[in-house]
């Protein structure tokens, strides 16, 4: 029995990274597709780089004839598109960058499979930002989006066209409208690794304050480890459907702030201060999801809670800066 292959756009990422350790796992071979740069940070996947049946090549989402040269050559089965520009903020600076990646590659990603081989299968990283200006509480496939930022735009637009090809070409498409997933391998800049960064600081005395914007926005937070397998379950089904993936649990900014510095012995009202300048243009208070149709027909469960989550992340900050020699 052949190998089956599986080309992950957007593998030097926190979910790429989870993604692709998973499939090897699996005994898949794992494409991994990265922009042309001078400095490509592969450090999320520095630890599997090696493995034999994982290789990195070269391609863009704003260049459709990288894509189907890289599909023609090493003929995938799954196509799982995790890259995009995915942090929030960025998009109210870049909006039309933002569009080019997080909306228009998802097109030329998809007419590249029309092209090459229809019969691929297609994961779409759909996003909870999509709701935006929540329409229903809790959120589900069939809540109607709006959205309020240029990145969850960009990534309604990325979800619709999925639809489309799916219902226009017969495509084997789906997408998973993924919440909030954190890991220590998330990035500095989002929240929950700001906050947990901040506190082991704090602890070993290389920062005395945090600054954040609202407190009370609050999240479905789960674990990136745990929704990639939700990715991977959805392209094994025997039809393509879309899916809400979710704790179905919120809690907001604060919090976090108090999990994470109360795994250190610390108070978080003696550290955190509110910085306008961190608060969005137009704010998502609330997004909570409901994962019922995920967890009934796929058979999926987080399996790490909230706090769970929060110490890990805390833990493993502690590790990467005591191994850079403070707290010694």
């Amino acid at each position: 029995m052949s190998k089956k292959t599986a080309l992950i756009t957007g593998i030097t990422g926190q979910d790429g990274s989870y993604l692709a350790e998973f499939l090897l796992e699996k005994g898949y071979q794992v494409i991994g597709m990265v922009r042309r740069s001078s400095t490509v940070n592969f450090d999320r996947i520095a630890h599997i780089q090696e493995h034999g049946n994982l290789e990195i090549v070269q391609g863009d989402l704003l260049d459709q004839m990288s894509l189907v040269d890289i599909l023609t050559e090493y003929r995938p089965g799954e196509v799982y598109n995790l890259a995009a520009q995915s942090f929030v903020p960025t998009s109210w600076k870049q909006p039309v960058l933002t569009g080019e990646f997080t909306a228009l590659g998802v097109t030329r990603l998809l007419d590249a499979i029309r092209i090459v081989n229809p019969a691929i299968r297609f994961y779409q990283a759909s996003s909870s930002e999509m709701f935006g200006k929540v329409q229903e509480v809790p959120q589900k496939e069939t809540t109607p989006f709006y959205p309020r930022s240029p990145y969850g735009v960009a990534k309604v637009y990325g979800h619709w066209i999925t639809v489309n090809y799916r219902e226009s070409y017969n495509l084997f498409a789906c997408s998973g409208i993924l919440f909030n997933h954190e890991s220590p391998r998330r990035g500095l800049e989002f929240v929950t690794h700001k906050v947990t960064h901040a506190a082991a600081r704090i602890k070993l005395g290389l920062q005395q304050e945090l600054a954040l914007g609202n407190l009370e926005a609050r999240r479905d937070w789960g674990y990136a480890g745990d929704y990639v397998r939700a990715m991977w379950l959805m392209l094994q089904q025997e039809e393509p459907d879309d899916y809400v993936i979710s704790t179905g649990e919120t809690h907001s900014v604060r919090e976090l702030c108090e999990v994470a510095f109360s795994c250190l012995e610390l108070d978080y009202q003696d550290f955190v201060t509110i910085d306008q300048r961190f608060y969005r243009p137009a704010e998502v208070d609330l997004l909570i999801g409901d994962s019922s149709k995920g967890r009934k027909k796929l058979g999926w469960e987080p399996t790490v809670s909230f706090k769970e989550l929060i110490e890990m992340m805390v833990d493993a900050d502690m590790e990467v800066l005591r191994a850079e020699g403070y707290g010694q």
